[in-house]
Parts: structure tokens; sequence; C-alpha cells
């Protein structure tokens, strides 16, 4: 997975213990942690863009982009949203998370 500002948050173990039960070589692996980080990665900016205003969209993805793993963009979201955004992603990632465990636990059935 790729360094990103919110890695800190993340929460995957159950994902990764069921991501090694049922891939059956190292390439599976890899491709289902790519899937997995992109829902990620996709989920945790829906998340931020719901919640920040507008007018700081531009600038907060400018900063993204140039630097997608620096740490002090938790800051500047914390600044211009004024929610624990903290919270906020740990709950999208939960929530992924669970619906991730659902999906795979069905398909082993």
């Amino acid at each position: 997975m790729s360094k990103l500002f919110f890695d800190q948050l993340l929460v995957l173990d159950e994902v990764e213990g069921e991501i090694k039960k049922i891939a059956k070589t190292r390439e599976e692996k890899e491709e289902l942690w790519g899937l997995v980080d992109e829902m990620v990665h996709h989920r945790v900016l829906g998340c931020v863009l719901d919640k920040l205003p507008r007018e700081n969209h531009e600038e907060f993805l400018e900063r993204f982009h140039a630097a997608p793993q620096d740490e002090s963009l938790l800051d500047y979201l914390k600044e211009k949203i004024g929610d624990n955004i903290d919270e906020l992603i740990r709950q999208e990632i939960g929530d992924l998370a669970f619906e991730l465990l659902e999906d795979i636990r069905a398909e082993k059935k």
C-alpha cells in the first residue's frame, strides 16, 4: 500500500487475516491488497471532501497531490472542517472493513 497522510488511522487487521486465508499466491495477495488500497483511498477522500467546505477542495487536493503522505494534511483538515476528522476517517475505514469482511465471508460460503 502506498503511504498516505491517514495511514496511522488504518486498522485492517481482520481484513488482512481474511486475505491471508483466501489468497493462494503472493500475486493474489498483492492484487487483493491493491483493491483494498484503492477502496480505502476513494472512501477516505470522499468522506473528507463531503465534510470539507467546497471553497477548500482545490487547495486540499493540490496539497494532497503534491505530498499524499504529509501528515500535516490532517491538521489542515482539522482546521478547515472543525469536526474530529480522525474519528470520521476511522469510522469510514471501519465501515469499509466491515463491508469487505461481509463480502469475503459470503464468498467463502
